[in-house]
C-alpha cells in the first residue's frame, strides 16, 4: 500500500502540471504498480460469515420474484447476472412499471466497494439489500410480507435453519438480507485479461490495451479509479443533471452533485453510463469524463485505446451463479 501511495503521489504531481520529462518518467514505470489485482473474495464481515448454506439460500432469494409485492420482480431483474450484473437500461423499471431515478449499478464485485448506491447511503451489502426490497419504485415489498411468504414455503424454512443454525426463528428480514449479501460476495470476476496481466501474464493484454493503460495513467483517470475495482469509493462532484446526489442523504450543501466513483470492472458490458444512464457509448463517456474531470480533450484514437483497455476488465461471472436455481414451491 505504501508503494502504491508513493507512486500515486508522484503521478498526481505530474497530472497537475509538472514537466513533460516527469510525465514521461511516470509513464515509463511498470504500470502494474498503479493498480491492485482483484482478490478471489472481498472482505467478509464478522457478523455474516460466508458459508455454502448461506450462499445457496442467498442465490435462491436473489432470483426469487416472490420477494416483490407483485411476485414479478427479483434482484436479478435489475441486476441480471447473464448480462453484466445490471439490466442495460437507462433506469430500471420497477413495481407498476415505474422508472427508477438512477441507473442500476452492477452487483458484480460489489463486495469490494466501500459504500453502496450512487449516493453511498448504504455502508454494506446487507443494508443495500434492504433498499430495493422495500422501495415503492422497485420491489415495493415489506419485511412482514416477505417473511409471511417465505414461512409459507417449508423448503425455505429448512434452508434458513441450515444457513443460520442455532437461531430459534431464523426466517427474519435481517437474515434475508444477510443471505443475499453473502451470495453477492461470491459474484466476483478475478479472471479478466486485466487481472491476469496484473498477476504477471504479459500477453493477457493487446498492444492497444497496453497503450490505453498508459493514457489512463498519464491523463489522471487513476486518481479516482484505483484499488481492486478501480473505484476509490469516495465522492466527487459531477454536475450532469438536476440530481443532487449525496446531498439527498446528508443535507450538507457541500455534497450537492456528489456521487460515488463507479467501479470500472466489467464496464464495457454495463452500458448505459453515468448515474442517469444517459450515455450509451463507452467512448463518449470516456471523452466526457476526461473533459469534465480532467480538463483534457481526447482524440478519437486516444478514446478508442482507453476503451480497449477498459474492455480488458471484463471477466466471467461464476457459472454456478448464472445457473438458475430451482425455487421451492408453496405447499
Amino acid at each position: 500500500m505504501r508503494k502504491f501511495l508513493s507512486v500515486l503521489s508522484l503521478f498526481v504531481v505530474t497530472a497537475i502540471g509538472s514537466t513533460m520529462g516527469m510525465a514521461q518518467s511516470v509513464v515509463a514505470k511498470d504500470l502494474r504498480s498503479f493498480f491492485t489485482p482483484l482478490p478471489a473474495l472481498p472482505p467478509i464481515p464478522a457478523d455474516n460469515s460466508l458459508t455454502p448454506e448461506k450462499v445457496k439460500l442467498g442465490k435462491m432469494l436473489y432470483y426469487d420474484p416472490r420477494l416483490s409485492r407483485s411476485k414479478l420482480i427479483s434482484c436479478n431483474t435489475c441486476h441480471n447476472l447473464s448480462i453484466g450484473g445490471d439490466d442495460n437500461q437507462k433506469t430500471s423499471i420497477g413495481h407498476g412499471w415505474q422508472a427508477g431515478p438512477r441507473n442500476a449499478p452492477t452487483t458484480l464485485n460489489s463486495g469490494f466497494l466501500r459504500v453502496q448506491f450512487w449516493d453511498g447511503r448504504a455502508p454494506n451489502l446487507e443494508k443495500q439489500a434492504e433498499g430495493p426490497l422495500q422501495a415503492h419504485v422497485e420491489m415495493d415489498s415489506t419485511p412482514e410480507l416477505i417473511i409471511k411468504r417465505l414461512k409459507e414455503i417449508p423448503e425455505y424454512v429448512e434452508l434458513f435453519k441450515k444457513a443460520f443454525p442455532g437461531e430459534k426463528d431464523p426466517v427474519t428480514f435481517e437474515n434475508v438480507t444477510k443471505a443475499i449479501a453473502a451470495f453477492e460476495r461470491t459474484l466476483n470476476t478475478p479472471n479478466s485479461p486485466f487481472n491476469r496481466y496484473l498477476l504477471g501474464d504479459d500477453n493477457a493484454l493487446t498492444l492497444e490495451q497496453k497503450e490505453g493503460m498508459k493514457l489512463f495513467v498519464k491523463y489522471g483517470c487513476i486518481a479516482c479509479h484505483n484499488g481492486p475495482v478501480l473505484s476509490d469509493g469516495r465522492f466527487h462532484k459531477f454536475k450532469w443533471n438536476n440530481d443532487l446526489g449525496r446531498y439527498k442523504v446528508t443535507k450538507n450543501p457541500a455534497d450537492k452533485y456528489n456521487f460515488r466513483t463507479p467501479q470500472l470492472l466489467n464496464v464495457a458490458v454495463t452500458a448505459p453510463y453515468f448515474h442517469d444512464g444517459s450515455v450509451n457509448s463507452l467512448e463518449k463517456a470516456i471523452k466526457i469524463m476526461a473533459e469534465k474531470e480532467l480538463g483534457k480533450k481526447l482524440s478519437d484514437d486516444e478514446a478508442k485505446k482507453i476503451k480497449a483497455f477498459l474492455e480488458s476488465m471484463t471477466g466471467e461471472v461464476p457459472l454456478e451463479a448464472r445457473v438458475l436455481p430451482v425455487l421451492p414451491e408453496k405447499k
